[in-house]
């Protein structure tokens, strides 16, 4: 399992990306280190956002984890934005949040939950809002060892998926009683800005193939527009294979025969189905990590953003989706020795099988994974 490069992308005078021979990171869309925060001990400064659920435990096992290895990152938690009784977010510590985020320019976040209460707006997507943070990254690998349905089938894709427009603008209105309607929104700019980190991301990660998936069958307009984006932008890769599948052949193929995916662009919606549904080839939730990316700032959370809230402060929570995000999170502070020993350790946990938590198939707590992690660290 690694989730790692080995070149890095400086702008050209044209806008595109340039390569270089160098250790790079996972996302070619940001200037190195040009602005995260370094203390005066030399640490780098993480906002850290534990959320709802199982979140903080899984965010506590981060932690640790990251103490036993001597990790030199500094965080800056914000442990409660939310009153307990209504779940609203306080506004003054949400803003602190959004501020810190800002001025650190990386963060390390457990999962917050949405109510489908008509009155609550989602912290997610408010987030991902005010920090324009445009491309969600989620890659998908098997694990080799591990038991799962599709253990014989070698899984290795990454769904890159629009993360401000398409269902999730929020724009929803009751017409007359018993009449609603939503208001789906795609843009030019934000699909070329996603298709584009698309292609460059297959090319910095050595990948082959980019996937438009859509629906422009059916809604001609939009998904339309996204599908016309995705083939002008990839006129400008011959060396990436294009194709397109609609999201729903997508789905059953996906099922089907996975190892057919490469690299997945998709406008919002079908992204956030996508992910999921490939997360439960590899074994579930516990073990998919991801990112959201916008200019300069970058946001680590588990790919598939389940909360759990039925098992939270339980114990039974698998830690290895966050913890394998904060690897990518210090991949993209250029800590690669770092991302690598906790990798590799996560790794070998999960290819032993001794120490694993139920959810794949084992009776191993959050607390004993995470200290078997450390255990392992070289």
């Amino acid at each position: 399992m690694m989730f790692s490069s080995v070149a890095k992308y400086s702008t050209s005078s044209t806008g595109r990306y340039n390569k270089t021979k160098t250790n790079s990171t996972l996302f070619p869309h940001r200037k190195i280190n040009a602005r995260t925060v370094t203390t005066s001990s030399g640490k780098k400064r993480v906002t850290l956002l534990p959320g709802e659920g199982i979140g903080p435990e899984v965010t506590q096992a981060v932690v640790g984890i990251f103490r036993a290895a001597d990790v030199p990152v500094e965080w800056e938690p914000f442990d409660r934005i939310f009153d307990p009784v209504t779940r609203q977010e306080n506004p003054h510590i949400f803003q602190e949040l959004i501020a810190s985020i800002a001025r650190n320019r990386v963060a390390l976040k457990g999962p917050l939950y949405t109510s489908m209460n008509t009155s609550f707006a989602s912290r997610n997507l408010k987030l991902r809002k005010y920090l324009d943070l445009f491309a969600n990254i989620v890659p998908v690998q098997s694990v080799k060892g591990l038991k799962t349905r599709f253990s014989d089938v070698k899984i290795d894709l990454v769904v890159i998926r629009e993360n401000t427009q398409g269902e999730y603008t929020g724009f929803e209105q009751e017409v007359e009683p018993g009449v609603v309607q939503s208001l789906k929104v795609i843009t030019e700019n934000a699909s070329k800005r996603v298709a584009e980190y698309a292609f460059e991301y297959a090319i910095k990660e050595n990948r082959k193939k980019v996937t438009c998936i859509h629906k422009a069958n059916i809604q001609k307009a939009t998904d339309g527009l996204f599908l016309k984006t995705c083939r002008e932008v990839s006129k400008n890769y011959p060396q990436i294979t294009y194709n397109e599948m609609i999201i729903d052949n997508c789905c059953m193929q996906l099922v089907m025969n996975p190892s057919q995916f490469d690299v997945m662009v998709t406008p919002n919606l079908y992204g956030n189905i996508i992910t999921n549904v490939a997360a439960g080839l590899v074994g579930g939730p516990g073990l998919t990590p991801g990112a959201n990316v916008g200019d300069g700032t970058a946001m680590f959370e588990v790919g598939a953003r389940h909360a759990a809230q039925d098992i939270a402060g339980m114990n039974k929570a698998n830690p290895t989706a966050l913890i394998l995000a904060s690897t990518m999170m210090l991949r993209y502070l250029d800590m690669h020795e770092y991302a690598k020993r906790i990798e590799s350790s996560v790794t070998q946990v999960l290819q032993d099988g001794k120490v694993l938590t139920r959810d794949i198939g084992g009776n191993a707590t959050t607390k004993e994974f995470t200290q078997a992690v450390m255990d392992n660290l070289k």
